[in-house]
């Protein structure tokens, strides 16, 4: 049995890459890096790799962050700059016993130490975002509300699960401000004998539930991951909402080792992909009934004016 689950439409077409790796049973730790470095490769996602929004700054500043269930290790950078695939270098920090989170400058210099690719990674499309935005908001900038992670869980033919995190985080976000995506437990957590869980949102807020290692916690207690999603979502916005009167965009997805899946969101516009042995990679819209979630498939017309929106050509204001 194999599987994999992605936050996003954005990861449809690395979803599909990850098939092909899976299908001939292949290794969970390449399918789910594949994958993810398939979505921040692509110009025209601005919230993950090449094309990512800028900080106030006019900086794109990178967050991502890999993990091995079977032995638990992990890898992350946050705050990296002019690096082409974050991912694979949160994943080679997880070979490493101690120094495997690394920020900005302590990033960079281990990235180019072992040779991977530099590259500017602001485009002129995400400069035209920048100072579209600097003319909208004349008084103070403040960070969009949309901040949309890539996040993945994955199962292969062995049983071994990784789960990965790619982000460029909030637009117009502070210098060096890191959300949930690249810590343990809260953007992303996976133990091969249970399961694992990735969280898209409020990174600010996500923290706050370490909703990722909440999610695989109670599937360890033998909850069904869809279950489990709802339960750490609804209740985490609850409590958020009791103790200051609102709550932050919450929205995860999770599978266990059998490769049963989960998702969970308080926003009205969640999409989400998943690929099974039985289940070509399939995007599903995700709707919000009280505190449960179901999902259908997206339609074509859905899928071609989502594409159609984010390729749709640029003119500054």
């Amino acid at each position: 049995m194999w599987g994999i689950i992605a936050t996003w439409r954005m990861a449809k077409e690395g979803i599909e890459k990850a098939e092909k790796i899976l299908d001939s049973q292949g290794d969970a730790g390449d399918a789910i890096e594949m994958a993810i470095k398939e979505v921040e490769d692509f110009p025209y996602y601005k919230s993950v790799g090449y094309g990512g929004l800028p900080n106030e700054a006019m900086e794109v500043e990178l967050d991502a962050a890999y993990m091995n269930g079977d032995t638990l290790s992990v890898g992350a950078v946050a705050s990296l700059q002019d690096f082409a695939n974050p991912i694979s270098i949160a994943r080679r920090l997880s070979h490493e016993t101690v120094n495997c989170m690394l920020v900005g400058q302590g990033a960079e210099s281990f990235a180019c130490q072992e040779g991977f690719e530099r590259k500017n990674m602001l485009t002129d499309r995400a400069k035209i975002h920048y100072k579209n935005r600097i003319k909208e908001e004349q008084s103070k900038l403040q960070p969009y509300a949309g901040h949309d992670t890539v996040g993945m869980v994955c199962l292969d033919d062995s049983g071994k699960m990784t789960a990965a995190t790619s982000t460029s985080g909030l637009f117009m976000k502070k210098k060096g401000r890191v959300g949930d995506s690249p810590i343990i437990g809260s953007g992303f957590y996976v133990d091969s004998q249970i399961g694992g869980a990735s969280a898209t949102g409020l990174g600010e807020d996500l923290m706050k539930g370490c909703i990722s290692y909440e999610i695989v916690r109670l599937m360890a207690q033998g909850m069904h991951p869809q279950k489990a999603c709802e339960k750490a979502v609804f209740e985490l916005e609850q409590k958020l909402i009791k103790r200051r009167g609102h709550a932050g965009d919450l929205s995860v997805v999770a599978m266990n080792k059998d490769g049963e899946f989960g998702v969970a969101s308080n926003i009205e516009a969640f999409s989400f992909v998943v690929c099974l042995p039985h289940l070509k990679p399939t995007v599903y819209l995700v709707q919000r009934e009280g505190n449960h979630c179901t999902y259908q498939p997206a339609s074509q017309q859905w899928l071609d004016e989502y594409m159609q929106t984010r390729m749709a050509p640029l003119k500054e204001k």
